[in-house]
């Protein structure tokens, strides 16, 4: 592999962790600003949302741009977000700095997949991408535990400190390495993305992303306090924990892939349900400092077990519905998990201010994972319908 895809990879990792390792901070990051937890929880979502808006926008505006200038400054925009973040005085100033950050996420992965298939030959482009995406998973087993770690020692802001100097090694690498005369594929408009909103069939697997993805993080969002305050683990406790938590998510994205390959519906049909009973088990659970561990492990396996299939079942039916859209409707498809974040997050911090409380927050998740349920029959139901009424819909 090149090592201009090294520089992605360290990219995609620096981007993985900021976006996650707030999880961790919650109550930290509360108690230094003088504000609640639902108000910290607002961070999360306020991110999420830069990321679900600000990528086609911003890609589609940027589409004319070079490859290269327009990652480096990506990346110099990136740094700037967490920098500005770890010196915020105030939580409103901490939300703008996060929307910085997020914006330079969104387009980086719109484009990122391109570039690092362009990198390598044809036939180890799949391999390239799915490098540069291990980023991802790599940041959630070690970077976000390990951020959260520096910030209960050395304050959140230190936390933010390191993904800045991240993104600063990563803009380094990708301005030394990276070629400069990458080829640019034809900018999808904002057109060609409502052309695909247009598509009823395409909207449902989009439901079925925000719901099924976004139930976990009703709870996954406060897992910090829920940890502290109910199962009663030290705050020292929740690094190592979330070591735990992002082994069982990295493994669960692999064996979910694999499963979904045959028949993506049915295989989200059975983890979508899994998904609901484990999240009203940990609704009892949480009290129990070893059962909340092994129910979190279940947990863990099951939030990105489903992300394989969702992506692979939008992309046979925009090849269906929307056959000259796949790319956007892959993308547009990223963002309905960005939505589902912010969704989860804002819902689970009307739970936690609500006489229900923290301990709510799983159950309440898994309604909304069982509206991804019914949502994925529904949809397997209209696959099964002959031809002729599919393309009506």
């Amino acid at each position: 592999m090149p090592l201009a895809l090294f520089a992605l990879t360290i990219a995609a990792y620096a981007i993985g962790t900021t976006e996650f390792v707030i999880v961790g901070l919650l109550p930290t990051v509360a108690t230094d600003l003088g504000i609640t937890l639902p108000l910290a929880g607002l961070i999360v979502s306020v991110y999420a949302l830069g990321v679900t808006f600000g990528a086609p926008v911003l890609t589609a505006l940027t589409g004319r741009i070079d490859r290269k200038p327009l990652l480096l400054g990506l990346m110099g925009l990136f740094v700037v977000g967490n920098a500005a973040a770890a010196l915020s005085p105030s939580y409103e100033l901490l939300l703008a700095a996060r929307v910085l950050s997020a914006f330079a996420h969104g387009v980086f992965f719109s484009v990122g997949a391109t570039i690092a298939a362009d990198l390598v030959p044809e036939n180890r482009r799949a391999s390239a991408i799915a490098m540069m995406f291990a980023g991802l998973t790599v940041a959630i087993v070690t970077g976000v535990p390990l951020g959260t770690f520096i910030g209960q020692t050395f304050g959140w802001r230190a936390t933010f400190w390191g993904v800045a100097g991240l993104g600063a090694v990563a803009l380094a690498g990708i301005a030394a390495l990276l070629p400069s005369n990458l080829s640019k594929a034809p900018p999808a408009s904002l057109m060609d993305q409502v052309r695909v909103l247009g598509s009823a069939r395409l909207l449902i697997v989009f439901a079925m992303t925000a719901l099924g993805y976004g139930g976990t993080f009703v709870t996954f969002t406060y897992l910090a306090p829920v940890l502290q305050e109910i199962s009663g683990f030290d705050a020292s406790s929740v690094s190592l924990i979330l070591i735990l938590y992002g082994l069982a998510i990295a493994v669960g994205n692999i064996v979910g892939g694999r499963i979904a390959d045959r028949d993506p519906v049915r295989a989200l049909t059975v983890l979508f349900a899994l998904q609901a009973v484990v999240l009203v088990l940990f609704s009892f659970t949480m009290i129990s400092p070893a059962w909340a561990l092994v129910t979190l492990a279940a947990l863990g396996f099951l939030q990105f077990a489903n992300v394989p299939g969702l992506q692979l079942y939008v992309v046979q039916l925009a090849r269906l519905h929307r056959p000259g859209a796949v790319d956007v409707a892959s993308a547009l498809n990223i963002a309905a998990f960005n939505l589902g974040i912010a969704a989860g997050a804002w819902i689970g911090g009307l739970v936690v201010e609500s006489p229900l409380g923290l301990p709510a927050t799983p159950r309440v998740g898994a309604v909304l994972v069982a509206g991804a349920l019914g949502l994925t029959v529904w949809s397997g139901a209209l696959d099964r319908r002959p031809r002729g009424a599919l393309q009506a819909a």
